[in-house]
């Protein structure tokens, strides 16, 4: 009877341990889907993760960066236009300007002559009436005085050949003669038409006799 006891006894011991040991098992698989469950998403939560990701739309994304160039283009060629009118605007301003001066220059210039064409017509009426040459002469040269200095103070200047060695840049032979002396080879023995400076450029050549 107290052995039976003993053997029932340690059979229900044994059914504890069995029950702890698998309880304790239950746990650990329990605990072991929870990390899974936290390590993979479930079925549902990745169909919502595809959904929200939307694909890129290339097309549009094209379109847009299109529609900046033609943006920047438009600007660019704005910017050109208006460019060019200021430009062509100034170039008819400076062309009016040039012409305007030009006008007033010759204006000036023709203005300040008068006064010898006065003295001219004044000479030639006094010549009809007087008789002495002399003052007729004196007359003359008083106005041909007058010019010179008018031709020199805007810059106009006789250019001195007679004697001087001849100078293409300067001369024109229009004629060749013996030279008289030694000398007087290559240099101009005679001056046919006087030649001018303005502001010192030739504005016409003297025409001169060369000696040879």
């Amino acid at each position: 009877m107290a052995e039976e006891l003993l053997n029932k006894k340690e059979k229900e011991e044994e059914m504890e341990q069995q029950k702890a040991e698998q309880a304790v098992k239950d746990e650990q698989v329990k605990a072991e889907k929870s990390e899974e469950e936290i390590q993979e998403p479930s079925k549902t939560e990745k169909k919502e993760t595809k959904k929200s990701a939307k694909p890129i739309d290339e097309k549009a994304v094209l379109a847009e960066e299109i529609e900046k160039l033609n943006a920047a283009n438009a600007e660019l060629n704005d910017r050109y236009l208006r460019i060019c009118a200021e430009y062509d605007n100034y170039r008819k301003r400076t062309l009016k300007e040039k012409m305007d001066l030009t006008k007033s220059a010759g204006e000036s210039l023709l203005l300040n002559l008068l006064p010898v064409i006065d003295d001219f017509e004044r000479g030639l009426q006094h010549m009809e009436q007087a008789e002495d040459q002399s003052a007729i002469k004196e007359g003359i040269d008083i106005i041909y005085n007058k010019l010179k200095d008018f031709l020199k103070q805007n810059g106009v200047v006789e250019i001195e050949s007679k004697d001087k060695e001849f100078d293409t840049d300067l001369h024109e032979a229009i004629a060749k003669i013996p030279a008289p002396s030694e000398d007087k080879k290559g240099k101009v023995i005679d001056v046919i038409q006087k030649g001018y400076y303005l502001n010192e450029k030739v504005i016409r050549h003297a025409k001169v006799v060369v000696g040879e």
